[in-house]
């Protein structure tokens, strides 16, 4: 396998755990969401709440680093690079770090662990994989 297919796959690989612990992070946040305002009817009024409601709007920084490694996977004409891959998993760690104080995505992050285990586990496994990318 070339650099270059290795380089892809990792990233492919990381976009796959960060798409997982999204998940996770969305059904934690829709439960508590349907504890405060009721059940949510439809999946087309979930995805209207997390594009729009400021209940997940702390979600959408992930949401858009996904994006952005998966806009960089469908490049064809330019081979993933390893220090790219490299930096989209440095980035994925400072993203992935719970913070007990502030208003931004850490802060949030922090407190969903605290309330859903199901987002420890979540996180425990993205740490682990993401050790797993570590730069040598």
């Amino acid at each position: 396998m070339s650099q270059g297919d290795e380089a892809r796959e990792r990233l492919a690989s990381l976009s796959k755990s960060l798409l997982a612990l999204h998940k996770t992070l969305l059904e934690s946040e829709r439960v508590g969401y349907e504890e405060s305002f009721g059940k949510i009817a439809t999946p087309a009024a979930f995805f209207q709440l997390v594009t729009g409601d400021p209940w997940f709007a702390w979600l959408r920084q992930l949401s858009a680093f996904i994006v952005a490694v998966d806009e960089r996977l469908a490049e064809k004409n330019h081979p993933v690079t390893k220090p790219e891959t490299d930096e989209f998993v440095a980035q994925a760690r400072a993203l992935l770090t719970p913070e007990q104080t502030g208003l931004g995505f850490g802060f949030h992050y922090h407190n969903a662990m605290q309330r859903d285990p199901d987002v420890i586990l979540a996180h425990a496994s993205m740490m682990k994989f993401l050790t797993g990318l570590q730069i040598p």
